[in-house]
Order: structure tokens, then sequence, then C-alpha cells
């Protein structure tokens, strides 16, 4: 705010200067233009040396050099001009920052802070970092869950848009976990905190925006140095032009053209707007500098399970003796309601969307890590192992290919069939290697824990290039720093993917499902359970960098001309500064087209959006 104000004096200022001039006191004009502007350049100049102490060179001293050469000169009107430039520049800065980050800010603005925390037969609002796992909070309609929790009611309408992206409210059963960020769009609910408002997953997703908008990128820096040679440039072309002429006016003229928008605010605005396009998309980049190098990835890795694959089981098919394969699941099914185990959740799961209606399960015993039994309308059922439903059985089909397994079911002791289940590829898998192969992602290879038959399958399903099974964390540690070509990205989802991230060149962790772990070590978060945002994101880079190069090429080309023009002496200083100030403007709106929507997945826009997938679907 302080900056508009800055532009509002220095109209203020030319205004008395004006009036100053049709009155007796005309020669006062002179020096309230002067001496106000000497003061703006005397505030820039502190600015200046601020910045050197952190180590930070910028090329402000050409501003502040034209104020002093105008003023010296007695073209005290330039020098205003020139003070307004510089202003609006910085308001310029702070507006198209702000614009930038709208998204960003919009994470943070939303997180909870207050918790309606039950008490006996009291509901007490206590703000949301004193929650603690077990406490019972209710959430009114419209409020956001504050904690992550288990639901306690029997079940509610949610909209988890800010958490992955959904954008229609989901039903959500008894039982479910809920993450904190989602909107209960519901009746008042009942929840049970399962953690802190610090572990919680909004939590997670503000601290990382916090840290992707307060980031600068590598690039912006070279941009710092770029203006050493230009300042050096500009300086050494209006002495020039003074000697040659013998006018000290042409030092002024050129020096007052001389300060590129792009190197002081467009580029910088240009990153900050990438990184906000991505987070409206769901996928936060935690710096300008992991922009720039996924901008750059020649090479892409990916773990299997969660990442490449659901990382949930799901039913792929029945095998039944008698060829009833729905009474098969429906016995399965009606044992699995009584366990805990994620398999028995699958083919719940399975039968559900099948819409089996299931028989009543009565003394069900589970052994672990073999199977359940129990009885179903009179007989005894046994789901599980093998060996465990029918010792002794012969195994009437083939063998499970590589990446199934199976649970068994006998009726009387006598088998009966199995559920084949399988962790199944992400349908939107192999376009996502297609898209990043015509971004320029010239090989692709799965890092993976699981059998190199099993990941190879995989692998040739989705078109990768390369796989590497059976790894072990620091197994993939060491193939990532052996990687050629690099920059190399690593894209990953669990605990085990945290090391291997950190050391990719680019580390992206799909962390729609929460993956503390994997998402601190890398650079690129994904919030969205689609892994068709990995490509996008990788085309948004790429669009942000070249629309910072032309911000770049495009501002120092003019600049350079306007200061050819200028050294000989037909560009009067006022002239030259409001022309500045036009190109101040048009590369500062080049670099906001870095935050607006473009095809995804190409440089020349071939590809459609992507569709946006439901988590685990």
């Amino acid at each position: 705010m302080l900056r508009y104000r800055f532009i509002s004096a220095t109209l203020l200022v030319a205004a008395v200067a004006g009036i100053l001039l049709l009155t007796p006191w005309a020669g006062v004009a002179q020096w309230v233009a002067s001496g106000y502007a000497i003061l703006i350049a005397v505030r820039s100049g502190w600015s200046m040396v601020t910045s050197l102490r952190t180590g930070t060179w910028g090329i402000d001293i050409l501003a502040v050099a034209a104020i002093v050469s105008t003023v010296a000169i007695g073209d005290y009107w330039a020098s205003l001009v020139v003070v307004l430039m510089l202003m609006s520049g910085e308001a310029l800065e702070d507006f198209a920052a702000h614009r930038a980050r709208s998204e960003l800010t919009a994470l943070m603005s939303r997180a909870p802070r207050i918790a309606h925390r039950e008490s006996g037969d009291a509901v007490d609002d206590v703000p949301v970092d004193v929650v603690v796992a077990g406490d019972v909070l209710e959430v009114k309609p419209g409020e956001a869950v504050p904690v992550d929790s288990t639901l306690l009611s029997d079940g509610a309408y949610v909209d988890q848009s800010s958490i992955n992206g959904e954008s229609l409210p989901v039903w959500t059963g008894a039982g479910a976990q809920l993450l904190s960020g989602a909107i209960n769009t519901d009746d008042v609910i009942r929840i049970r905190a399962t953690t802190t408002a610090q572990l919680s997953q909004y939590q997670t997703i503000v601290d990382l925006v916090r840290g992707a908008a307060d980031s600068r990128a590598p690039f912006v820096r070279l941009a710092d140095r770029v203006a050493i040679p230009f300042t050096i440039g500009a300086f050494t072309l209006g002495i020039v032009a003074w000697i040659i002429s013998g006018d000290p006016v042409r030092l002024a003229e050129v020096l007052v053209v001389a300060t590129p928008c792009p190197l002081l605010i467009a580029t910088p605005v240009a990153f900050i707007a990438g990184m906000s396009r991505a987070a409206a998309r769901g996928v936060i980049v935690k710096g300008g500098g992991a922009l720039e190098q996924l901008s750059r990835v020649r090479t892409a890795a990916f773990d299997k399970t969660g990442t490449i694959t659901q990382g949930i089981p799901r039913v792929d098919r029945i095998d039944s003796l008698g060829g009833d394969d729905a009474q098969v699941l429906a016995l399965a099914a009606a044992l699995e309601t009584h366990s805990a185990h994620v398999l028995a959740q699958a083919i719940v799961d399975g039968a559900d969307g099948r819409s089996l209606d299931l028989p009543a399960a009565t003394e069900v015993t589970e052994v672990v890590a073999m199977g359940l039994r129990g009885l179903v309308d009179g007989t005894e059922v046994a789901v599980g192992k093998l060996a465990f439903v029918a010792l002794d059985a012969p195994q009437p089909w083939g063998a499970l290919a590589a990446g199934e397994t199976a649970v068994y079911v006998s009726r009387d002791n006598a088998l009966v069939g199995r559920v084949v289940l399988t962790d199944q590829v992400r349908p939107e898998a192999a376009e996502a290697m297609a898209r990043l192969h015509h971004l320029g992602v010239v090989r692709t290879l799965m890092l993976s824990g699981d059998a190199q038959d099993t990941a190879g399958k995989v692998a040739k399903g989705v078109g990768i290039d390369d796989v590497r099974g059976g790894l072990m964390p620091i197994d993939k540690v060491e193939a990532m720093r052996s990687i050629q070509p690099r920059p190399a990205m690593m894209v990953g989802d669990g605990v085990n993917d945290a090391p291997v991230l950190a050391v990719a060149d680019v580390g992206v962790a799909m962390g729609a499902r929460g993956a503390t772990a994997a998402s601190e070590s890398a650079d690129v978060v994904v919030l969205i359970d689609d892994l068709g945002r990995v490509p996008e994101v990788v085309s948004i880079a790429q669009r942000t960098v070249r629309i910072a190069y032309q911000s770049i090429g495009f501002g120092i080309s003019l600049s350079v001309v306007l200061m050819l023009v200028a050294s000989v002496g037909v560009l009067p200083a006022i002239i030259g500064a409001a022309l500045q100030e036009v190109v101040d403007v048009v590369t500062i709106l080049n670099s906001l087209r870095a935050g607006r929507h473009q095809a995804v997945g190409s440089r020349d826009g071939t590809f459609a959006p992507a569709s946006r997938v439901s988590p685990g679907g």
C-alpha cells in the first residue's frame, strides 16, 4: 500500500509544480519537483544498500542514476516521470504477485481454526490446536473438518475439493476417515479426532503452500546476475554518448530508458504465476527452482504401488467350480464383513459394487494369517488360504499371474471357488506416459520393490521403457543417482519412497492419501489422486519458463533499442521515461500469462485437459 501512496504523492507533486508555473513563484516549481525526486532517489538507494547486504544485486541503481542525472541537468519533469515509473513498477509488482498468489492464499485462508469439542453433555468451542486424538467433535453444516478424524455419524456428504480436487460432494459412511479441510455439506456430524491439527493433512498442505509462496528460483537469481553486465553496459553507452557529443544530457537520456522491468519484476512474477496455476490444478510446487527443473526433465522414474497402480486391491475376477460366481463372492463377503483385513475390505467392496445381497454369517472366527470360518445359512463356510479352507484339495485352476492374489472359498470343507484380487493400474497411467514423452521426456522407468515379473507386467501395460524390480529403498536411491539423462524426476507416494524423492533432481509425491513422509521429501506434491497431473505440471513449468525468457528477451531488446536511440540525442528524457513505462507494463502482462489456463500436456496444446479422476478411481 505504501507504494501506491508514493504514486499518489508523485502525481500531487507534479500538480503542485504545474500550478506554481502559473504563478509569480514559477521558479519554486523546479525546487519542489527536484527535491521530491531526490528524496525518492535516496529512499531507493537505501533499499539497494539493504539488498546488497543480503547478497542480492539488482538494477535499481539505473533508476536512481536517471533521477539524479535529470535533476542535475534541470529536467525536473523527466525526473518526476522516472519516479512515477519506478513507483508504479513496484506497485505493479505487488498487484501482479497478489493476483498470482490468489489460489495459494485461498488454501491458507480456509485452514480450520475452531473446533466444537464435546465435554459431557456440553459442546465447547476450542482452538483447533488444543484438540488431541480421541476427542469427539461436532462439525456444523458448511464448516471444515478441523483435524483428521473418523466419522461417528451414520454418514454425510462432504466436499473434499480443497484436499483432493473433487468438485462434487461425496457420500461418506460411518467409520470412514475424514481429512481435515473437508467441508461438511450435510447436517451436524460427529467425528472422533485421530491426530492433532499440526499433524493433520490440511496443515501439511498449508505448510507446503507457504513454503512454495516464499521461495525464490535459481532462474530469478540468474536474472539478477544479468543485471550486472546490463548496468555496466548502460553506463558505458551513456558516458560514451556524453563524451562524443559533449552534452551531459545524453547520459541522462540513456539512463532513463535503461531500467528493464523483466529483470526487476517480470521474471519472478512469471514464476509465482506458474506456481499459482499449478496450485489451482491441485499440485503444490515448493519453489521456483523445482519449477525450473520440471521444465527441463528428461528422465521420469515411477514407483509402482500407489503411483502407477491405485494402491488398493480390488476384485479382478471370480473363479467358481459350480459356475455361480455371484454366490462365491457373496459367501466370501458374508464372512469378510467381520474382518478388518485389507483384502477383506476389497472383497466386501467388490460385492457392494455388484449389488449382491449378502447372507448373514454367524459364529465367525478368524485365524491370524490364515482366514475365517463361520456359519452361513446353517452350513460351514471358510475363506482364506487354500490350505486353510480345503486341506489337500487339488488346484483346479492355473497359477496366478504376476501381481495377482486369491482368497479361496469352501462350503462344508469342499472348495467352491476363489476370488482373485489385483492392484489395478490407474486408468490414466498410459496416457500420462505418452504425454511425458511428447513433452520431451526421453526415458521412463519403474523403480519398484515388487518382483521383477510383477513390475514388468504393469510397466509394459502403460508404456514405461525400463523396469527395475525387487528394490529396497537404498537400491532405489542408488538407481536414481545413476540415472541418465538428467534432470531426472521421481514420482512416488509412500514412506519408503521418501529417500529416493529427496535425492531426485525433482521429487514428486502423490500426496492425495496423506503420504506425509513422501510429501515432506518431495519438491512437488500432487494433491489429487490423478497421475495425469504429473505431465500437466511439467507442461505448466515449461510454459512458465518459456514466458519468463520471453519477458527477459523482449524487455532487454526494447530497452537496448531505446538506449541506442537516446544515445544519438533524438529521444528526450521525458519521452524515454514514458516509453520505458509502456515496456514495463507489457512485460508484466506477458509474465502473468503463466498463470492462465492452457491446453494440458504439450507445448502446442494438442492434448485436451486431463479428466478429473476421483480418489481410488
